[in-house]
């Protein structure tokens, strides 16, 4: 309960209330003047170039979204796994502190940096050169103004189309960042065997709840899992939570000792729809047929399961959760503004 007033204060409101209210108003009067004011302020200093924009390069470069949309395209009828590696992309990037392109930087001699890609965690990553394709075709038409930032945001987008996924209407006005994060790749990006718990607490580092992470995973019903990742789960002992039949067709595919050590050895993650983002990875799961180990948790975690079954009855809801958390990914800490640069070379940083 507030406490009372003083009597006498309230005497003298009594004697004066036309005063009072009169002074009461001018002072929010202005008060109100004030607060717009600042928020005017705050708003010129939160919009604009600061800010990820829809259409963010309708004046510097009209053509950009509809280039790389044609470029992923032409490079998905040459190479249909380069949609998968639009997908991966933008999650190594976007999962290692900002979505500002560090993925993509070569160790040079003599630039002094370390590649994200030499991490473990990117194992198996390629068609990085296509991003260069793609960077290409951008300069021509619009000389340092496309970031390589925005390249994986916007590739990751028209590749998720290709696969049969959701629209995800995703903005830009992204910067490429000037350093590597290869000595943090490991803290940030879990690893296949990791626990539920820990894969959740990574993923809501950056934002993203458990249902968010249940979709996100659901990027695993495209692509393949190479053999060296599931020797694990069938070697000496077939891990309990394995479908028996399928363990078996796994060690076909992964057999051990490896008769051609050289030979590089891979299930597909979904043997009815390879290539088809869609909630067959659920079903899969629930028949505990979850090629790596992070996959079978989700249908046993009490936290996860929920979401796998919802996902494995409505493929729509599936492709729903998975556009926002993918449009939440893509957001994660950008530059914008005047922060970090515009490579002319997706591969290294830009000569001082």
């Amino acid at each position: 309960m507030a406490p009372r007033e003083p009597s006498s204060h309230r005497r003298k409101q009594d004697k004066k209330p036309k005063e009072m209210a009169t002074g009461s108003f001018r002072h929010y009067g202005l008060g109100f003047v004030l607060l717009s004011l600042l928020l005017q302020l705050l708003s010129v200093t939160c919009t604009g170039s600061s800010e990820l924009q829809s259409n963010y390069y309708a004046e510097s470069c009209p053509n950009a979204e509809e280039i790389i949309k044609q470029e992923v395209a032409k490079l998905y009828d040459e190479h249909g796994n380069t949609a998968i590696s639009w997908i991966r992309n933008l999650f190594h990037d976007c999962m290692v502190q900002s979505c500002d392109a560090s993925l993509l930087l070569e160790s040079k001699h003599g630039n002094g940096i370390v590649s994200e890609q030499a991490s473990s965690r990117s194992f198996g990553m390629r068609n990085f050169k296509y991003v260069t394709k793609i960077k290409e075709a951008l300069e021509k038409e619009c000389p340092a103004t496309v970031s390589c930032a925005d390249i994986i945001a916007l590739s990751a987008r028209d590749g998720t189309v290709l696969l049969g996924g959701p629209r995800i209407e995703m903005r830009s006005g992204r910067r490429d960042g000037r350093e590597s994060h290869a000595s943090v790749v490991e803290e940030f990006i879990p690893n296949h065997n990791d626990s539920m718990a820990l894969v959740l607490s990574r993923f809501e580092s950056v934002g993203i709840d458990a249902e968010g992470t249940v979709a996100l995973l659901g990027a695993h019903s495209v692509g393949r899992v190479h053999c060296v990742n599931l020797y694990d789960r069938l070697y000496p002992t077939v891990d309990p939570t394995l479908d028996s039949d399928y363990a078996e067709y796994l060690k076909g595919r992964c057999p051990m000792p490896d008769p051609n050590p050289e030979k590089v050895r891979y299930s597909r993650n979904d043997r009815e729809t390879p290539m088809v983002l869609d909630n067959m990875y659920y079903k899969h799961l629930l028949a505990h047929k979850g090629l790596l180990l992070v996959d079978q948790q989700l249908a046993s975690d009490p936290t996860t399961a929920p979401f796998v079954e919802k996902m494995a009855a409505d493929n729509g809801y599936f492709q729903d959760q998975f556009a926002r958390a993918m449009l939440a990914l893509s957001e994660n800490n950008p530059l914008t503004g005047d922060e970090g640069e515009i490579r002319k070379d997706c591969r290294y940083i830009n000569a001082v």
